[in-house]
């Protein structure tokens, strides 16, 4: 199984990619894309929408999987960070690809066997499960892994009930 993970926002949306096999797991590729603060809105979703779209298209995955909202004090921050991940849902239904989304905290739970795990110990953990060389940076894009690999690992009954 080949997952797509992603850490949406719309400032800096993470992504990994993952490939699951007979329980092993392979890091692809993981990055973060990046768009300008003062560029306007509709141009700074169609950037990521149009990477999630390539990174589908080039990658054939099975899934995408994507972390859900977490809702702060700022409301501007939840509804910038909501239509991140609204355009990463279009992207993956125009492509057919089922897409999941999943709470930080059982991301983490998932990751680090604790809910409240803080970033640099995700990023550990990640890099542990995925034998890489150095945990994998920026932060968001080792939040998308960490994402890609909750799904990768989850039972197959709980991946379809969501």
């Amino acid at each position: 199984m080949k997952v797509v993970g992603i850490d949406p926002g719309t400032a800096a949306c993470g992504y990994g990619i993952v490939h699951e096999s007979g329980g092993r797991l392979r890091a692809i590729a993981h990055g973060c894309w990046s768009t300008p603060a003062g560029e306007a809105p509709a141009l700074r979703l169609k950037t990521i929408y149009d990477g999630v779209a390539a990174l589908i298209e080039e990658h054939t995955p099975d899934a995408v999987a994507l972390e859900e909202s977490f809702v702060g004090a700022d409301a501007r921050i939840a509804l910038s960070v909501g239509q991140a991940r609204g355009v990463v849902l279009v992207a993956a239904a125009n492509a057919g690809v089922a897409c999941m989304e999943y709470a930080p905290s059982r991301v983490k739970q998932s990751i680090c066997g604790y809910g409240r795990a803080e970033k640099a110990q995700v990023q550990r953990m990640v890099k542990a499960i995925l034998s890489l060389d150095a945990p994998p940076t920026p932060n968001h894009a080792a939040d998308a892994l960490a994402v890609a690999i909750c799904h990768a690992l989850s039972p197959p009954l709980l991946r379809i009930a969501g």
